[in-house]
């Protein structure tokens, strides 16, 4: 099994990876499926179901729908030329993405909206289709938003997890269990097997300077939202509160008046700040989703700016390490929100922070596992149910408690030996269950929870 570091950290858009990123690049997909074709196109046209449908336009799914059968992606998303193209298709209802005839497309009438037919391969579902000049649909494709910016066809949803195209790398662990195996066997970290892999798939300078950039991204964003104000967009009227708490930090500084539990703090107001961004409509780094993009850059500035020691060299080893337990969590269970709730997100965020954290401070591959393992297991039954479909409420907070429960996740492994009753691999499992269990309400629809016991308005 493997999964690169850049599947797991994508550089991307908000609100959300899922249902504003996946759709975006599902439209890419379709794009190259038409560039492909022998047809001669007219027209193009689509409906959203599922989590999609119900939780869409608090994501902005079917702008992001709109601008990628445009011909926008993710990673080069330019919001002045978006801004722009979406005025052009409204007022000629047509999109004109490169390679192709213009298309006939009317957002009003040619993007559905189907809250009754859940598609069945996974809640994220959606159909695009091709038209020829009198209306038939002469190619069409079902899409699966499968969390964190992954997009799979229905075939190869059907095709399973684990198509794992590419050559062969050397540490092809499929299980936490297995990775420690390999670990012990081979004296290597798990940071060292993960780049290993890497490298085996690519080339090791772009690699060095791939993980650099998501850092650099990753890193802006929280400069971002601790420098901005406002009200976040959607109609919830949600403050931004980052820059303020950050200010009084800053100004309480040297002050020797501060509790020690002042450090959480920093910790949560790194995290507010990417999912404000994020709200927003910002450029994010899925870590492994936008929902939870606050918690493992939040763990690793906390790291860099406040413990002793800590060094920028280190923060490939963070990201390497966080990249093998989110890859395991994928892998066998979920990272997304609508499949499994919030604990797919928000705790796999919180396992991959405490892993990063663990590493860099000198922890072994057990305690490593170890303190994953602690942080997903406190994440446990954790559901999704943002007010409004927005990723505000409960999201931003929700973000800078994880971040906490990192550190002390790591913190507490870090005191032991590595040995622990619960495995990582149990707890990925029961996170697998709970989420088969959990009432889809629960999963990212906005029909249960806090989505409909707050004011929505």
């Amino acid at each position: 099994m493997f999964l690169s570091v850049f599947d797991m950290f994508k550089v991307g858009i908000g609100p959300s990876s899922s249902h504003t990123m996946g759709p975006m690049v599902a439209a890419a997909r379709f794009l190259d499926m038409m560039r492909a074709s022998p047809f001669a196109f007219h027209g193009v046209k689509g409906s959203l179901h599922g989590s999609l449908a119900f939780t869409g336009v608090g994501h902005a799914t079917d702008r992001a729908t709109i601008l990628g059968l445009a011909g926008f992606v993710p990673d080069s998303y330019d919001n002045d030329k978006a801004e722009a193209a979406l005025t052009a298709i409204h007022a000629t209802h047509t999109v004109t993405p490169e390679g192709l005839p213009v298309l006939a497309f009317d957002p009003r009438r040619d993007l559905i909206f189907d809250y009754d037919h859940a598609l069945p391969g996974h809640a994220n579902g959606m159909i695009l289709m091709a038209t020829d000049a009198q209306g038939d649909v002469i190619l069409r494709q079902v899409f699966y938003s499968v969390g964190g910016g992954f997009v799979l066809t229905e075939e190869e949803l059907a095709q399973g997890k684990d198509s794992n195209d590419g050559p062969p790398v050397p540490y092809p662990f499929k299980s936490a269990a297995e990775m420690l195996e390999m670990a012990a066997a081979s004296g290597k970290s798990i940071a060292q097997m993960k780049r290993a892999n890497e490298i085996a798939r690519g080339c090791e300078v772009s690699f060095a300077k791939g993980t650099a950039r998501l850092w650099e991204v990753m890193n802006n964003c929280i400069e971002r939202g601790l420098a901005t104000d406002g009200i976040l967009p959607g109609g919830l009227n949600v403050r931004r509160r980052a820059k303020g708490i950050h200010d009084a930090l800053v100004a309480e500084r040297g002050m020797n008046l501060n509790a020690p539990h002042t450090i959480n703090d920093w910790m949560s107001v790194y995290a507010m700040a990417v999912n404000e961004e994020n709200a927003a409509g910002g450029q994010v780094v899925t870590a492994p989703t936008n929902g939870a993009a606050g918690t493992l850059p939040a763990v690793l500035r906390y790291y860099l700016d406040h413990v002793p020691g800590a060094a920028p060299s280190h923060v490939e080893d963070f990201l390497l390490t966080a990249a093998a337990i989110g890859g395991l969590v994928k892998y066998n269970a979920s990272i997304s929100g609508a499949e499994a709730g919030c604990q797919a997100e928000v705790g796999s965020a919180a396992a991959m922070a405490a892993a990063g954290l663990c590493a860099v401070m000198g922890g072994t591959p057990e305690q490593v596992e170890n303190a994953a393992e602690i942080a997903l297991e406190h994440h446990l039954g954790m559901t999704c149910d943002p007010v409004k479909g927005l990723v505000q409420v409960p999201c931003i907070e929700r973000n800078g408690l994880a971040a906490i429960k990192a550190v002390s996740a790591a913190s507490l492994a870090l005191r032991g030996d590595g040995k622990h009753f619960v495995p990582l691999d149990a707890v990925i499992e029961t996170m697998r269950q709970t989420g088969a269990d959990m009432h889809e309400k629960y999963k990212e629809t906005s029909l249960g929870g806090l989505a409909v016991n707050v004011p929505n308005c």
